[in-house]
Protein backbone atom coordinates (compact mmCIF):
# COMPACT_ATOMS: atom_id res chain seq x y z
CA UNK A 1 0.00 0.00 0.00
CA UNK A 2 2.99 2.35 0.49
CA UNK A 3 3.34 5.47 2.33
CA UNK A 4 1.48 7.56 0.25
CA UNK A 5 -1.87 6.61 1.89
CA UNK A 6 -2.06 7.43 5.31
CA UNK A 7 -2.66 4.56 8.23
CA UNK A 8 -4.86 5.22 10.86
CA UNK A 9 -3.32 4.92 14.62
CA UNK A 10 -5.86 1.78 14.42
CA UNK A 11 -4.36 0.02 11.29
CA UNK A 12 -2.36 -2.35 13.53
CA UNK A 13 -5.43 -2.89 15.40
CA UNK A 14 -7.59 -3.67 12.36
CA UNK A 15 -5.09 -6.19 10.73
CA UNK A 16 -5.00 -7.94 13.92
CA UNK A 17 -8.82 -8.35 14.42
CA UNK A 18 -9.01 -9.71 10.65
CA UNK A 19 -9.80 -6.75 8.17
CA UNK A 20 -9.88 -8.03 4.58
CA UNK A 21 -10.82 -4.90 2.75
CA UNK A 22 -9.83 -1.09 2.66
CA UNK A 23 -10.84 2.26 1.34
CA UNK A 24 -9.15 5.69 0.73
CA UNK A 25 -10.79 8.34 2.50
CA UNK A 26 -9.36 11.41 3.21
CA UNK A 27 -5.82 10.12 2.27
CA UNK A 28 -5.78 7.37 4.97
CA UNK A 29 -7.15 3.70 5.09
CA UNK A 30 -11.02 2.68 6.27
CA UNK A 31 -11.17 -0.57 7.24
CA UNK A 32 -14.63 -1.49 4.69
CA UNK A 33 -14.93 -5.30 5.45
CA UNK A 34 -14.06 -8.21 7.66
CA UNK A 35 -15.32 -10.60 6.07
CA UNK A 36 -18.77 -11.44 7.13
CA UNK A 37 -21.17 -8.53 6.25
CA UNK A 38 -24.07 -10.50 8.12
CA UNK A 39 -21.61 -11.31 11.26
CA UNK A 40 -21.13 -7.43 11.00
CA UNK A 41 -24.85 -5.91 10.78
CA UNK A 42 -25.91 -7.92 13.35
CA UNK A 43 -22.99 -6.66 16.16
CA UNK A 44 -24.19 -3.40 14.69
CA UNK A 45 -27.81 -3.84 15.14
CA UNK A 46 -28.20 -6.32 18.20
CA UNK A 47 -24.67 -5.93 20.45
CA UNK A 48 -22.04 -3.66 19.87
CA UNK A 49 -19.39 -2.83 16.91
CA UNK A 50 -15.97 -1.10 16.91
CA UNK A 51 -15.40 1.17 14.21
CA UNK A 52 -11.45 2.59 12.88
CA UNK A 53 -13.15 5.63 11.61
CA UNK A 54 -9.64 8.02 11.97
CA UNK A 55 -10.20 8.63 8.74
CA UNK A 56 -12.87 10.93 9.80
CA UNK A 57 -10.13 13.24 9.94
CA UNK A 58 -10.70 17.12 12.18
CA UNK A 59 -10.19 20.52 10.25
CA UNK A 60 -9.60 22.57 13.75
CA UNK A 61 -10.38 26.76 13.80
CA UNK A 62 -9.33 28.37 16.70
CA UNK A 63 -8.36 31.92 17.24
CA UNK A 64 -10.73 35.10 17.91
CA UNK A 65 -12.32 35.09 14.53
CA UNK A 66 -13.33 31.07 14.46
CA UNK A 67 -16.86 31.69 15.09
CA UNK A 68 -17.13 33.91 12.50
CA UNK A 69 -15.64 31.76 10.13
CA UNK A 70 -17.07 28.69 11.22
CA UNK A 71 -20.55 30.68 10.71
CA UNK A 72 -19.70 31.80 7.43
CA UNK A 73 -18.64 28.42 6.29
CA UNK A 74 -21.89 27.05 7.67
CA UNK A 75 -25.14 26.60 6.33
CA UNK A 76 -26.47 26.44 9.38
CA UNK A 77 -26.64 28.37 12.14
CA UNK A 78 -23.70 27.61 14.42
CA UNK A 79 -23.68 30.67 16.72
CA UNK A 80 -26.45 29.31 18.79
CA UNK A 81 -24.31 26.12 19.37
CA UNK A 82 -23.06 26.10 22.84
CA UNK A 83 -19.77 24.82 23.97
CA UNK A 84 -19.58 21.42 24.91
CA UNK A 85 -22.45 20.38 21.90
CA UNK A 86 -21.99 18.89 18.19
CA UNK A 87 -23.92 19.82 14.92
CA UNK A 88 -24.13 18.72 11.73
CA UNK A 89 -23.31 21.24 9.26
CA UNK A 90 -23.64 21.35 5.66
CA UNK A 91 -20.99 23.67 4.00
CA UNK A 92 -21.43 24.31 0.50
CA UNK A 93 -19.92 26.45 -2.69
CA UNK A 94 -20.64 29.89 -4.26
CA UNK A 95 -23.34 27.95 -6.27
CA UNK A 96 -25.26 26.21 -3.39
CA UNK A 97 -23.24 22.82 -4.08
CA UNK A 98 -23.01 20.49 -1.09
CA UNK A 99 -18.90 20.18 -0.73
CA UNK A 100 -18.98 18.45 2.97
CA UNK A 101 -21.16 17.86 6.08
CA UNK A 102 -19.06 18.06 8.87
CA UNK A 103 -20.25 17.19 12.29
CA UNK A 104 -18.82 20.37 13.80
CA UNK A 105 -18.31 20.37 17.77
CA UNK A 106 -17.72 23.56 20.06
CA UNK A 107 -14.91 23.00 22.21
CA UNK A 108 -14.73 26.14 23.42
CA UNK A 109 -15.90 29.81 22.32
CA UNK A 110 -13.34 30.11 20.27
CA UNK A 111 -12.25 26.69 19.19
CA UNK A 112 -13.88 24.03 16.89
CA UNK A 113 -13.01 21.09 15.15
CA UNK A 114 -14.81 20.09 12.03
CA UNK A 115 -15.33 16.14 12.11
CA UNK A 116 -15.02 16.00 8.12
CA UNK A 117 -16.38 13.88 5.33
CA UNK A 118 -14.32 13.19 2.96
CA UNK A 119 -12.42 15.83 1.14
CA UNK A 120 -9.90 18.72 1.42
CA UNK A 121 -12.04 21.17 3.32
CA UNK A 122 -8.96 22.27 5.49
CA UNK A 123 -7.54 24.09 2.57
CA UNK A 124 -11.01 25.57 1.62
CA UNK A 125 -11.37 26.94 5.05
CA UNK A 126 -7.79 28.18 5.23
CA UNK A 127 -8.74 30.18 1.60
CA UNK A 128 -11.90 31.74 3.26
CA UNK A 129 -10.27 33.33 6.27
CA UNK A 130 -7.89 34.67 4.43
CA UNK A 131 -10.21 36.07 1.50
CA UNK A 132 -11.91 37.49 4.49
CA UNK A 133 -8.93 38.75 7.17
CA UNK A 134 -10.10 36.76 10.01
CA UNK A 135 -7.46 36.45 12.45
CA UNK A 136 -7.97 32.35 13.23
CA UNK A 137 -5.94 29.17 12.33
CA UNK A 138 -6.94 26.49 10.39
CA UNK A 139 -5.39 23.03 10.34
CA UNK A 140 -5.53 19.39 10.84
CA UNK A 141 -5.05 18.35 14.94
CA UNK A 142 -3.97 14.61 16.32
CA UNK A 143 -7.34 13.65 16.32
CA UNK A 144 -8.69 10.18 15.54
CA UNK A 145 -11.98 8.82 16.19
CA UNK A 146 -13.18 5.07 17.13
CA UNK A 147 -16.50 4.70 17.05
CA UNK A 148 -18.45 2.36 19.43
CA UNK A 149 -21.77 1.68 17.97
CA UNK A 150 -24.96 -0.55 18.56
CA UNK A 151 -27.43 -1.26 21.36
CA UNK A 152 -24.73 -2.22 23.82
CA UNK A 153 -22.45 0.74 23.66
CA UNK A 154 -24.00 2.61 26.63
CA UNK A 155 -23.02 -0.65 28.53
CA UNK A 156 -19.63 -1.00 27.29
CA UNK A 157 -18.96 2.73 27.51
CA UNK A 158 -20.07 3.03 31.02
CA UNK A 159 -17.78 0.16 32.01
CA UNK A 160 -14.68 1.98 29.90
CA UNK A 161 -14.94 5.33 31.21
CA UNK A 162 -17.74 5.30 33.63
CA UNK A 163 -21.34 5.70 34.20
CA UNK A 164 -21.00 9.39 33.18
CA UNK A 165 -21.31 7.73 29.74
CA UNK A 166 -24.92 7.10 29.65
CA UNK A 167 -25.53 10.82 30.53
CA UNK A 168 -24.25 12.16 27.40
CA UNK A 169 -27.06 13.42 25.58
CA UNK A 170 -27.15 13.32 21.51
CA UNK A 171 -24.19 15.30 20.18
CA UNK A 172 -22.93 16.12 23.62
CA UNK A 173 -19.29 15.07 24.53
CA UNK A 174 -17.08 15.31 27.30
CA UNK A 175 -12.96 15.30 27.58
CA UNK A 176 -11.87 12.19 29.31
CA UNK A 177 -8.38 10.89 30.62
CA UNK A 178 -8.74 6.97 30.81
CA UNK A 179 -5.43 6.10 32.30
CA UNK A 180 -3.77 8.32 30.56
CA UNK A 181 -5.31 8.10 27.19
CA UNK A 182 -6.37 11.22 26.33
CA UNK A 183 -10.22 11.40 25.17
CA UNK A 184 -12.98 13.75 24.12
CA UNK A 185 -15.98 10.94 24.10
CA UNK A 186 -18.98 12.27 22.02
CA UNK A 187 -22.69 10.62 21.66
CA UNK A 188 -22.42 10.59 18.13
CA UNK A 189 -21.73 7.76 14.67
CA UNK A 190 -22.72 7.26 11.27
CA UNK A 191 -25.54 4.68 12.62
CA UNK A 192 -29.16 4.45 13.44
CA UNK A 193 -28.58 2.20 16.52
CA UNK A 194 -26.60 4.75 19.29
CA UNK A 195 -23.49 4.58 19.94
CA UNK A 196 -20.25 7.28 20.82
CA UNK A 197 -17.28 8.14 18.93
CA UNK A 198 -13.65 8.27 21.24
CA UNK A 199 -11.73 11.35 19.89
CA UNK A 200 -8.19 10.48 20.46
CA UNK A 201 -5.89 13.01 20.75
CA UNK A 202 -2.38 11.17 21.01
CA UNK A 203 -2.63 8.69 18.12
CA UNK A 204 0.72 7.03 19.86
CA UNK A 205 -1.81 5.55 21.79
CA UNK A 206 -4.50 4.03 19.20
CA UNK A 207 -3.58 0.43 19.54
CA UNK A 208 -4.12 0.85 23.44
CA UNK A 209 -7.30 2.67 23.42
CA UNK A 210 -8.60 0.12 20.95
CA UNK A 211 -7.76 -2.82 23.26
CA UNK A 212 -9.50 -1.18 26.12
CA UNK A 213 -12.51 -0.62 24.39
CA UNK A 214 -12.38 -4.22 23.12
CA UNK A 215 -11.90 -5.69 26.95
CA UNK A 216 -14.98 -3.45 27.87
CA UNK A 217 -17.42 -4.51 25.19
CA UNK A 218 -16.61 -8.70 25.74
CA UNK A 219 -19.04 -8.91 27.76
CA UNK A 220 -21.73 -7.83 24.95
CA UNK A 221 -20.76 -9.81 22.38
CA UNK A 222 -18.44 -6.89 20.76
CA UNK A 223 -17.26 -7.49 17.35
CA UNK A 224 -14.73 -5.75 14.93
CA UNK A 225 -16.74 -3.72 11.77
CA UNK A 226 -17.16 -0.62 9.64
CA UNK A 227 -19.32 2.11 8.83
CA UNK A 228 -22.01 -0.19 7.33
CA UNK A 229 -23.60 0.24 3.87
CA UNK A 230 -26.76 -0.96 4.85
CA UNK A 231 -27.95 -0.05 7.99
CA UNK A 232 -27.13 3.70 7.39
CA UNK A 233 -29.24 3.70 4.24
CA UNK A 234 -31.97 1.94 6.57
CA UNK A 235 -31.54 4.88 8.68
CA UNK A 236 -31.60 7.65 6.75
CA UNK A 237 -27.84 8.61 7.14
CA UNK A 238 -26.14 10.24 4.01
CA UNK A 239 -22.51 9.40 2.57
CA UNK A 240 -21.04 12.30 1.07
CA UNK A 241 -19.49 11.06 -2.18
CA UNK A 242 -21.15 8.14 -2.62
CA UNK A 243 -24.64 9.71 -2.84
CA UNK A 244 -24.27 12.64 -4.69
CA UNK A 245 -20.14 12.81 -5.58
CA UNK A 246 -20.05 16.59 -5.00
CA UNK A 247 -22.90 17.55 -7.69
CA UNK A 248 -26.01 17.94 -5.66
CA UNK A 249 -27.49 21.01 -3.04
CA UNK A 250 -28.80 20.38 0.39
CA UNK A 251 -32.36 20.86 -0.88
CA UNK A 252 -31.66 18.25 -3.55
CA UNK A 253 -30.51 15.76 -0.82
CA UNK A 254 -33.26 16.40 1.43
CA UNK A 255 -30.94 18.25 4.09
CA UNK A 256 -33.58 21.06 4.06
CA UNK A 257 -34.25 20.91 8.07
CA UNK A 258 -30.26 21.06 8.61
CA UNK A 259 -30.20 24.80 6.77
CA UNK A 260 -30.95 28.21 8.75
CA UNK A 261 -31.42 29.98 5.02
CA UNK A 262 -33.58 32.71 6.73
CA UNK A 263 -30.99 34.19 9.53
CA UNK A 264 -29.57 37.50 8.80
CA UNK A 265 -25.80 37.08 8.59
CA UNK A 266 -24.54 36.09 4.78
CA UNK A 267 -22.90 32.75 4.32
CA UNK A 268 -21.41 30.57 1.71
CA UNK A 269 -24.07 29.42 -0.79
CA UNK A 270 -27.11 31.34 0.76
CA UNK A 271 -28.05 33.46 -1.95
CA UNK A 272 -28.42 29.94 -4.39
CA UNK A 273 -29.81 27.72 -1.66
CA UNK A 274 -32.44 31.15 -1.07
CA UNK A 275 -33.60 30.89 -5.10
CA UNK A 276 -33.44 27.30 -5.42
CA UNK A 277 -35.88 26.74 -2.09
CA UNK A 278 -37.84 29.54 -3.96
CA UNK A 279 -38.17 27.72 -7.34
CA UNK A 280 -37.68 23.83 -6.31
CA UNK A 281 -34.92 21.45 -6.33
CA UNK A 282 -34.25 20.00 -9.94
CA UNK A 283 -33.62 16.44 -8.46
CA UNK A 284 -34.57 14.70 -5.02
CA UNK A 285 -33.12 11.68 -3.17
CA UNK A 286 -34.94 8.91 -2.94
CA UNK A 287 -34.34 5.74 -0.71
CA UNK A 288 -36.10 2.80 -3.32
CA UNK A 289 -36.50 -1.02 -2.87
CA UNK A 290 -35.02 -2.59 -6.23
CA UNK A 291 -36.29 -6.13 -7.43
CA UNK A 292 -34.25 -8.97 -8.21
CA UNK A 293 -31.90 -11.26 -6.40
CA UNK A 294 -30.02 -10.55 -3.43
CA UNK A 295 -27.40 -8.00 -4.63
CA UNK A 296 -24.01 -10.00 -3.30
CA UNK A 297 -22.36 -7.14 -2.28
CA UNK A 298 -22.83 -3.31 -2.33
CA UNK A 299 -22.78 -1.28 -6.04
CA UNK A 300 -19.31 0.31 -6.65
CA UNK A 301 -20.34 2.49 -9.13
CA UNK A 302 -23.76 4.34 -10.14
CA UNK A 303 -26.59 2.42 -12.36
CA UNK A 304 -28.03 4.40 -14.80
CA UNK A 305 -32.00 5.18 -13.97
CA UNK A 306 -34.40 5.16 -16.87
CA UNK A 307 -38.52 5.76 -16.72
CA UNK A 308 -41.09 3.98 -18.05
CA UNK A 309 -40.38 5.26 -21.86
CA UNK A 310 -36.41 4.26 -21.08
CA UNK A 311 -35.56 7.71 -20.77
CA UNK A 312 -32.63 8.85 -18.86
CA UNK A 313 -34.11 10.32 -15.52
CA UNK A 314 -30.85 10.26 -13.00
CA UNK A 315 -28.98 7.84 -11.08
CA UNK A 316 -28.94 5.23 -8.62
CA UNK A 317 -26.55 6.25 -6.73
CA UNK A 318 -25.97 2.70 -4.26
CA UNK A 319 -27.41 -0.33 -3.83
CA UNK A 320 -27.15 -3.14 -1.15
CA UNK A 321 -28.79 -6.13 0.03
CA UNK A 322 -31.24 -4.80 3.24
CA UNK A 323 -31.65 -7.06 6.35
CA UNK A 324 -33.94 -4.71 7.71
CA UNK A 325 -36.01 -5.13 4.92
CA UNK A 326 -35.80 -8.91 3.33
CA UNK A 327 -34.62 -6.76 0.19
CA UNK A 328 -32.27 -4.76 -2.58
CA UNK A 329 -32.46 -0.98 -1.29
CA UNK A 330 -30.81 1.87 -2.82
CA UNK A 331 -30.63 5.46 -3.05
CA UNK A 332 -31.54 7.45 -6.42
CA UNK A 333 -31.03 10.75 -7.24
CA UNK A 334 -33.39 11.31 -10.01
CA UNK A 335 -35.72 14.31 -11.46
CA UNK A 336 -38.20 15.96 -9.43
CA UNK A 337 -40.62 14.58 -11.50
CA UNK A 338 -39.65 11.14 -11.52
CA UNK A 339 -38.55 11.34 -7.60
CA UNK A 340 -41.97 10.11 -6.42
CA UNK A 341 -42.73 7.47 -8.99
CA UNK A 342 -40.57 4.21 -10.28
CA UNK A 343 -38.26 3.99 -12.76
CA UNK A 344 -35.86 1.12 -13.71
CA UNK A 345 -31.81 0.97 -12.96
CA UNK A 346 -29.77 -0.72 -15.38
CA UNK A 347 -26.97 -3.07 -13.49
CA UNK A 348 -23.60 -3.35 -15.10
CA UNK A 349 -24.87 -7.00 -15.82
CA UNK A 350 -27.31 -5.33 -18.31
CA UNK A 351 -30.33 -6.53 -15.68
CA UNK A 352 -32.82 -4.26 -15.11
CA UNK A 353 -34.12 -3.75 -11.73
CA UNK A 354 -37.68 -2.40 -11.05
CA UNK A 355 -37.46 0.72 -8.38
CA UNK A 356 -40.39 0.93 -6.09
CA UNK A 357 -40.11 4.61 -4.41
CA UNK A 358 -40.35 4.20 -0.88
CA UNK A 359 -39.64 7.34 0.78
CA UNK A 360 -37.88 10.88 0.07
CA UNK A 361 -34.44 10.92 1.72
CA UNK A 362 -34.68 12.94 4.90
CA UNK A 363 -38.44 12.59 5.18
Amino acid sequence: MGARVRKSPFFAATVAHGVTQFSAYNHMLMPTSYGDPDAEYQALTQRVSIWDVACERQVEVVGPDAPALVQYLSARDMATCPVGRARYTPICDHDGTLINDPITLRLSDDRFWLSIADGDLEFWARAVAVERGLDCEVFEPDVSPLAVQGPRADDTMADLVGEWARDLSFFAFAEADLDGIPLVVCRSGWSGQGGFELFLTDGSRGGELWDRVWEAGLAYGIHPGTPNPAERIESGLLSYRCDCAGSATPLELGLGRFLTLDRDDEFVGKAALLAERERGPARRLVKVSLSGDRLASPSEHPWPARDAHGSPVGEVRVAVWSPALGSNLALALVEASAAGSGFTALTPDGDELVATHLSFFGE
